[in-house]
């Protein structure tokens, strides 16, 4: 099989593109056009080296030291310095998808060229993604203000041989990553590359970014758009399940408030609950007016949240494809401007919006599995359980769902509120972004999670509807269900259950098999 190249130039790459590098891991090239742009700026780094003018982080030191020269036999050892002295984190490692992620940001923000660093240095980083060597990187010590500089510092002490890698070619493989840790002297010898001798201003242009909030961000959006379909799904045989009324969902009311969200919402539930057996039995036979919010107001709720999905994927459009260190050099003009594109903070509240938008959904998919197992709202057997009593059914997964939710809404405190000085006060607002984006993973993970719940109880509320059969879309994700685990006729271990719905959700097999009939928007 010959791998897809992915041409990387600085300008577009898109979330779409991300998914593709990380599912189909394509040669990565470096467009001929940013090659030239690339040692236009180098050109300009190597003249400022041989003159007496003071350039912050080529000739001077960093931070609180700008103001400290650095002669000309000491340009190499201030990079290498940088980067050990840079490296000092601690905690967890970042998951190996998010650091390959970081690579791939780090190299296109690079190639823009107006960073200075050299050609053969990116092809270094460009070497080792296409050979799938991934730095070990820890997850805590960035503030997420001139950029997130430990995590990229560890990430660098990889290329200059004196980091730890691991090698991972299946990327979404999580037993993967527990792969062997080896030496990165020593898998960059195997694979007959060399480890790089930072020149000027080539340390703090490799750290100097927001790539790891960044990359968080970028997985995080590409998953956001699934799960809130996903969630319209899983809302939809909810719906089903306690045979709520679909005149909430009729076009003319959410035309009357025409939020872009809330219109697809509502066109979602309706194409997935089409010709419902159970719906045309409601019809007949009940007389409900109108239902709880949580089955009511999905449109609302669950449009609101696709509405702060999509401006979050419009922000990590742009950083993604944005220069964000410093100094900048314009090599057309032959300046160098010192800025703060590194600061985090568009990515901060980036993340906390997110967060947010997550959590939401997650709440209302709680409620909808309260309300299934509880038969004073449902009219169906307490907790969904068969012989109730001797069996507890799924009262506890309802449980495990409240606890999910719960702890998102600690998590979905916003970090970028906060701030603490670093550098002696020389960096003295912190965007916090790093933090903001690791606790939205979590929440992410934790959406999964209550999804696969919610889509484990109305899958088994259905079955004590039968012979009706559910609608176009909500049948084929009741199917996908039974093809791993089978209705619920007695109590057994749950975990198991609900482990095997969420590896559906995580592998968007429910949300491919149903969006292919249903046409999701």
């Amino acid at each position: 099989m010959i791998n897809k190249k992915l041409i990387i130039d600085g300008d577009s790459l898109t979330l779409d593109k991300i998914e593709l590098f990380l599912n189909e891991n394509p040669i990565l090239e470096i467009s001929k056009k940013s090659i030239n742009k690339i040692n236009r700026s180098r050109a300009l780094v190597e003249k400022w080296v041989n003159s007496d003018e003071p350039i912050y982080g080529v000739t001077t030191g960093f931070g609180e030291f700008s103001n400290v020269r650095i002669s000309k036999e000491n340009i190499r050892k201030l990079q290498e310095n940088l980067i050990l002295s840079h490296a000092a984190g601690c905690g967890d490692n970042l998951p190996p998808i998010i650091v390959k992620i970081m690579m791939l940001l780090r190299l296109n923000a690079l190639v823009k060229g107006y960073s200075g660093i050299r050609l053969s240095t990116l092809m270094l980083l460009l070497n080792m993604i296409n050979n799938n060597i991934i730095p070990v990187v820890p997850s805590q010590g960035s503030v997420g203000s001139s950029g997130d500089l430990v995590q990229l510092s560890h990430l660098v002490l990889a290329m200059i041989g004196k980091g730890s890698v691991q090698i991972i070619n299946d990327i979404n493989n999580e037993s993967e990553s527990s792969n062997k840790i080896h030496p990165s002297i020593n898998i960059l010898k195997k694979y007959n590359l060399s480890p790089v001798a930072l020149e000027a201003k080539e340390g703090l242009a490799l750290i100097n970014g927001t790539q790891m909030m960044t990359a968080f961000a970028s997985f995080i959006s590409i998953r956001a758009k699934k799960l809130n379909k996903l969630a319209d799904i899983s809302a939809s045989m909810a719906h089903e399940a306690l045979r709520a009324t679909d005149k909430a969902f009729d076009e003319r009311i959410h035309l009357l408030r025409p939020f872009p969200g809330q219109l697809s919402t509502a066109k979602n539930v309706l194409a997935l609950i089409k010709n419902s057996e159970i719906r045309k039995s409601h019809l007949k036979h009940h007389d409900k007016v109108q239902d709880a919010y949580s089955i009511r107001c999905v449109p609302q709720i669950h449009g609101a949240s696709r509405d702060a999905i999509d401006y979050v994927c419009s922000r990590v459009l742009i950083e993604i494809n944005s220069v964000n260190d410093n100094p900048i050099i314009f090599s057309d003009t032959n300046e160098h401007i010192e800025g703060g594109n590194f600061h985090g903070q568009s990515m901060a509240l980036a993340m906390d919006f997110m967060s947010i938008a997550l959590s939401e959904l997650a709440n209302v998919s709680e409620r909808r599995t309260e309300r299934m197992v509880n038969g004073a709202l449902s009219g169906l057997p307490r907790f969904l359980a068969k012989n109730g009593g001797l069996n507890s059914g799924l009262m506890i997964a309802q449980y495990t769902a409240a606890s999910l939710v719960s702890e998102n809404k600690v998590l979905a405190h916003p970090a970028s509120v906060d701030s603490i000085p670093t550098s002696a006060n020389q960096e003295d607002h912190n965007s916090m972004g790093s933090i903001a984006a690791q606790k939205c993973f979590r929440i992410m993970h934790n959406l999964e999670n209550v999804l696969s719940i919610e889509l484990l109880t109305a899958a088994q509320a259905l079955e004590f509807l039968k012979p009706l059969k559910p609608g176009i879309g909500t049948s084929i994700a009741y199917n996908e269900i039974r093809k791993v685990i089978k209705p619920l006729n007695g109590d057994r271990l749950l975990y198991n259950d609900i482990k095997k719905i969420a590896s559906l959700v995580k592998h968007d097999i429910i949300l491919k098999k149903v969006e292919k009939k249903a046409k999701l928007q």
